[in-house]
């Protein structure tokens, strides 16, 4: 039997009412579907399943866990009695006691699935087409395409979270995402080149920015193009970030600085809130919705504590505003909890974690940006990198393009872009009204994964750059 989330939701909420005492119950489904093709063939297809309960309780101040891989009554209670006996034995050797947790923002009611049924109801035969022929016409695009791979996948999940202090909310969606990629040889120099995409919405969602040929053209030209591209001159330069080196950025090496739990563990954001840390055209945020452009893959209604997940202002024109919080740390601050706090599967805990992260756009057009600048790069495509908790980055770059007296003049390759990140956020003079989520086809890392995305708008600063 297929049961929707509103109705498990309804479930739930008659559940608790004969619990005694702080419970939570988080019913989660998740099923995945995916299809690689590699040189011509389809290499293979996946599909997964999962769902259970995830059950929380306080008793004695202290946290208590289970979970069960079955949503009957039966299987449910026996994991409350779980966590139960859980919560008691770790309060033994806890010295300081949860606060109560704060009730406000608490969701109720029921909150949609966009793009879902668009999604779901195409045939695995139509999606092993769009990657077969993605394929084919990036191996087909160059003679010095030696190979070539595409693959599309989704995720679809539903969610039914209800809290005896007054969470009740349900909500499913499907994030969609493509990939494809073409390598370069010739004389012994090898380039690759990538292009994703991964949205929270339906089929034409994923498409909207550019077909999945459009992106397999243009993996290929870059890989060739890349083959003849000098390596830049290493040092601090004026750069031009485009979205998805910003979205890198803010997740990296600031998002994670501003998660309460790491912020406790002495991260670089410590003790700043109210303090200048980027120029006055830098506002910062975090957001479960997709702002400015639809379709960010890290979008939620509800949070995993069934908090609602609004817009969090991290840093606004500079200064330092908010950390991101789950209600435990909400109620150690005095504050109302962010809506941050998530988990992968129903087996997991809940964790605090971004969703979309960006800054947002000014006023000023890419073009002008450009123009204005005398010497420096426009960079764009990550392609690896790092970050640590003082804020410390280097990033690798797949495409670094030359300005000279506010011309493109031409391709480098092999760049690295490296800081610290508050350091270069101060260092912003320029930021676009151009907008564009990129990296809603990657997966955050920190203890569990998690789907994310971030982005924003084209920003001009300085930084270290290094030939890689």
């Amino acid at each position: 039997m297929v049961v929707d989330a509103s109705s498990m939701r309804t479930f739930l909420d008659g559940l608790l009412r004969t619990e005694a005492g702080w419970v939570e119950l988080r019913w989660h489904r998740k099923s995945s579907r995916g299809v690689a093709v590699e040189d011509g063939r389809v290499a293979n297809a996946t599909s997964r399943h999962e769902d259970g309960v995830s059950v929380r309780v306080i008793e004695n101040g202290t946290f208590g866990h289970s979970s069960c891989g079955a949503s009957d009554e039966a299987s449910i209670r026996h994991a409350i009695a779980k966590a139960r006996a859980a919560a008691r034995a770790a309060s033994s050797r806890r010295r300081i006691r949860l606060p109560d947790l704060p009730a406000s923002r608490l969701a109720i009611g029921d909150f949609g699935r966009e793009g879902v049924n668009e999604c779901m109801t195409r045939s695995l035969g139509e999606k092993i087409e769009i990657a077969r022929a993605a394929e084919q016409a990036a191996r087909g695009a160059s003679g010095l395409i030696q190979s070539a791979g595409a693959g599309y996948s989704e995720i679809h999940e539903a969610k039914a979270i209800v809290t005896s202090d007054g969470a009740s909310a349900s909500f499913e969606l499907v994030r969609p995402e493509f990939r494809v990629s073409a390598i370069a040889i010739k004389d012994g120099v090898r380039e690759v080149s990538t292009r994703t995409r991964g949205v929270t919405g339906g089929w034409e969602c994923l498409f909207r920015g550019g077909t999945s040929l459009a992106l397999a053209e243009q993996a290929a030209k870059t890989a060739v193009d890349l083959m003849t591209a000098p390596r830049p001159e290493g040092g601090r330069k004026t750069v031009i970030l485009d979205p998805s080196i910003v979205g890198l950025l803010v997740h990296e090496a600031i998002g994670h600085t501003v998660e309460a739990d790491f912020v406790a563990a002495g991260s670089v954001a410590a003790g700043k809130l109210g303090t200048r840390v980027a120029s006055d055209v830098v506002t910062l945020c975090d957001s479960g919705h997709s702002e400015y452009a639809n379709g960010a893959g890290g979008t939620i209604p509800v949070d995993d504590e069934g908090v609602l997940a609004s817009r969090t202002c991290i840093i606004e024109k500079g200064i330092l505003k908010s950390y991101l919080h789950d209600r435990e740390s909400a109620a150690r601050a005095g504050i109302d909890p962010t809506g941050n706090a998530r988990a992968f599967t129903y087996a997991d805990e809940p964790l605090i974690r971004m969703r979309n992260t960006y800054i947002e756009p000014g006023d000023t057009s890419f073009d002008d940006i450009v123009a204005s600048t005398d010497d420096g790069y426009l960079l764009e495509g990550p392609r690896n990198g790092q970050a640590d908790a003082t804020g410390e980055f280097m990033f690798g770059v797949e495409r670094a393009w030359r300005i000279v007296k506010g011309k493109i003049v031409g391709l480098e390759k092999g760049v690295t872009v490296s800081g610290i990140a508050f350091d270069t956020l101060m260092s912003v003079d320029a930021v676009s009204r151009e907008f564009r989520w990129d990296l809603g086809s990657g997966y955050c890392g920190k203890g569990q994964l998690m789907k994310v995305d971030a982005g924003g708008p084209f920003v001009r600063c300085s930084a270290l750059l290094g030939s890689g």
